[in-house]
């Protein structure tokens, strides 16, 4: 019998501390307290609601109930404790009215971090977690000019709310301390105070509340453990709470100095962060603290099984965000180091999860990528997630990006990526939905009686300018609000250039990249339906235009042998060049398009292969040309729609490969495979590493790779009590969690995937 996913034994094993924080973290997942949701199937799609939210807040003003939310699964945000925010009515904006400024939201996030309590488990020697957002606490509304225009662009395909999976520079912080950063705003306050700029000086006066809040928070950790310490006769318990409430307190008033003084001061950034109600990505991990750990391994201070273990905990704890490992460095020489091996090392000894992601390249330390092929060869969940380093750089020089930074891009993201702390890409919940163009252009062909493809595939060319031109006014309308609405001014703190010039990273100029991502929906379904049309329609004159138009505005209805003819044309993933070339074809026209579409920054638009989980949304997405029902997903990302691609992996592979990647903001090969796979096989390692170089030599972006039975899977939709199944761990699109957290039309739509049995 097939098992659900390989089994091996642990390389490293974790301490009995480190045990118990495995243990309380798996709880707070299995228990659905630590769960992420969305609101509905309009929002997975279109990514607007009157809410404007993303990610649903759980309690609040704009909170939607728990019982009509999707769970996107077990990220590692706020932990649910069954109440909404105890001091809602103190909320400043609350008492003193609400107002549109950095200012007044600064103060309500002061408030939010105030009445957070500080909270210390025995067990544990990194510390903080939290309860509410920020969107639980304060109005969070852009106005009825946008909401009206969300609603008329929606219509035409297209939505999306300012939410960024942007990347921080967490080596501001690390290099100067929270009491560095409050120093360089208080400098920038005094500059422009004395040059009368009331904004610019509203801005960074909220920055200033913004940093001693957090301040005072990581204090207030120091003090509870000190506390704690007192209370407690236990002398290891005591040593150990001693030892929390020292390194707390030196980043709180001063720069980490230690290794493990680096991974708190990094937990506590992350932290608050994330309160703002999002997540982004948090830089190169290994560069970081590469010497931190030098430094304290060479004066005895540091043990590698302690690295291993303090690294271990920040994991458990920010799971649902991004680190990247590897690369190169300024000089194009190798990044990899020290630390890139006990990253590795630390993810390995606990076998959950974090979404960590390696950044390949030819010339990269060949021993530490073959211990990440067999990390990941063992524990089967994608981690790390392997990306495509000098095509990253290279998709960052074709939009302009300053050589001088463009090689410090990491990921931000699901399977976006963006410079550290100098772009604001306003990318992961900007979406266009590409069936809503080809319907519209179908319309007008059997309006005009069009006879020739070409003609009907410039109305589809037509009608997609159409809709990215009403996003773009859309979205426009939201920047020139965004930094008075929304700022994002806890995560302004590690970018270079908010303090300086008293603007936020939303607002004009904030920092020097400021791109518009827009992920698109359908391409492949598109793809395919398009080629159908081209062959059964214009070419063969099997069917008019209108009687394709009637069959699938009725879910195929009473027209089944129709539909088979529509679904057994050939399909892209298969390695077939003319519905291939077709799709590349539709890829470029989109590259052209946003190439040449222009934020009211003045920068472009940029697109990626792939939209968050829209795909899953059949109550929203009708039938399509191409032989889809209208209960079955669309395809995910730039992959095949599952089951269409028929002829093994490496065809699937080479179809996606022939998409002119560098023009695009990522586009991700999902694999899921079963452990039968490799029967037979001596190394796994040996071969994930060779698929993944053949891959990434044809210049791709990135492989999600889940080894794992999905037939087994299937158990578990409806068993989530079976031991065997409670920690499961897979990527679902480019996010990691437990299988059995996700809302079950997600964990359905995973176990209908493509499930590969050879090549």
């Amino acid at each position: 019998m097939s098992k659900l996913k390989n089994t091996y034994e642990p390389a490293f094993v974790p301490g009995s501390r480190l045990k118990q924080v495995i243990q309380y973290n798996q709880e707070l997942a299995i228990s659905g307290r630590r769960n992420l949701y969305t609101a509905d199937s309009d929002q997975l799609v279109y990514h607007w609601t009157d809410k404007a939210n993303g990610i649903v807040p759980q309690s609040g003003e704009w909170s939607s109930p728990k019982e009509t939310s999707f769970s996107l699964g077990d990220h590692a945000c706020r932990v649910d404790i069954g109440v909404g925010f105890p001091a809602y009515d103190e909320v400043p904006s609350h008492l003193e009215g609400y107002e549109a400024t950095p200012l007044s939201w600064a103060k309500d996030y002061a408030c939010l971090l105030a009445n957070s309590p500080a909270e210390i488990h025995p067990f544990e020697s990194i510390v903080g977690e939290f309860h509410w957002e920020m969107n639980e606490v304060r109005k969070y509304y852009f106005g009825d000019r946008v909401h009206e225009l969300g609603h008329e662009v929606r219509a035409l395909g297209a939505g999306g709310t300012s939410h960024g999976h942007t990347c921080l520079d967490l080596g501001i912080g690390l290099r100067e301390g929270w009491c560095g950063i409050l120093a360089r705003i208080e400098k920038s306050l005094a500059l422009y105070t004395r040059l009368e700029h009331p904004d610019k000086i509203n801005y960074l006066q909220g920055l200033k509340i913004i940093c001693t809040a957090i301040m005072d928070y990581i204090q207030k950790h120091a003090d509870r453990a000190l506390a704690l310490a007192e209370e407690t006769d236990d002398p290891a318990q005591k040593e150990l709470y001693l030892f929390v409430a020292k390194d707390c307190a030196q980043i709180a008033s001063g720069k980490p100095e230690t290794y493990h003084q680096a991974i708190q001061w990094i937990q506590f950034a992350i932290m608050t962060d994330r309160m703002v109600g999002h997540g982004n990505g948090y830089g190169h991990l290994d560069l970081y603290l590469n010497d931190f750990f030098l430094k304290d391994t060479a004066a005895g201070l540091l043990t590698r099984q302690d690295a291993r273990e303090y690294l271990a905990e920040l994991f458990l704890k920010v799971r649902g965000q991004h680190f990247t490992i590897c690369g190169r460095l300024k000089d194009g020489s190798d990044a990899t180091n020290e630390m890139s091996r006990v990253i590795l090392e630390s993810y390995d000894m606990v076998d959950d999860y974090n979404n960590l992601f390696l950044m390949w390249h030819k010339d990269m330390d060949q021993e530490v990528f073959s211990y990440a092929c067999d990390v990941l060869a063992r524990h089967g969940a994608s981690v790390p997630t392997f990306c495509n380093y000098d095509l990253m750089v290279d998709c960052e020089l074709r939009s302009g990006v300053d050589p001088e930074v463009a090689w410090t891009v990491a990921v931000g993201g699901c399977q976006w990526f963006s410079i550290p702390g100098r772009e604001y890409c306003d990318q992961d919940v900007n979406s266009i939905v590409l069936l809503d163009p080809m319907w519209r252009a179908m319309d007008r062909a059997i309006q005009t009686n069009t006879s020739d493809f070409e003609v009907f595939y410039q109305m589809f060319v037509e009608e997609f300018k159409r809709t990215t031109e009403a996003l773009r006014i859309f979205k426009d309308a939201q920047y020139e609000v965004l930094d008075k609405i929304w700022p994002e001014m806890a995560t302004s703190l590690h970018f270079h250039g908010p303090i300086e010039r008293g603007t936020d990273i939303t607002g004009h100029r904030g920092v020097d990249v400021q791109y518009t991502s827009v992920n698109i929906l359908g391409i492949p379904n598109v793809a395919d339906s398009m080629y159908a049309m081209k062959k059964l329609v214009f070419e063969q004159h099997a069917y008019t235009l209108a009687e394709v138009r009637k069959a699938v505005s009725e879910n195929w209805e009473n027209n089944e042998v129709m539909r088979q003819r529509f679904l057994h044309q050939d399909k892209y993933g298969n390695d077939i060049d003319d519905v291939d070339f077709l799709l590349v074809r539709i890829t470029d026209m989109i590259a052209e398009v946003l190439d040449h579409t222009y934020n009211n920054r003045g920068q472009q638009y940029r697109a990626s292969l792939f939209q968050f989980q829209g795909h899953t949304a059949v109550s929203v997405l009708p039938a399509t040309p191409d032989g889809r029902l209208a209960q079955e997903p669309l395809a995910h990302g730039c992959n095949p729609t599952a089951g269409r691609n028929t002829k093994g992996l490496m065809a699937t592979a080479n179809s996606l490969a022939k998409i002119h990647n560098y023009k695009f903001l990522g586009g991700t090969l999902q694999v899921e495979l079963q452990p039968k796979f490799f029967d037979g096989k001596e190394n796994l390692a040996d071969y994930i590493r060779t698929f993944t170089e053949a891959f990434f030599a044809m210049n791709t972006f990135q492989i999600n790779l889940n080894i794992i039975d999905l037939e087994k899977l299937k158990d578990a939709i409806d068993h989530p009590e079976n031991p065997e199944y409670q920690n499961i761990i897979i990527k679902v699109t480019g996010y990691t969690t437990r299988f059995i957290c996700l809302a079950k039309p997600f964990q359905i739509e995973f176990c209908g995937r493509t499930n590969y049995e050879s090549m």
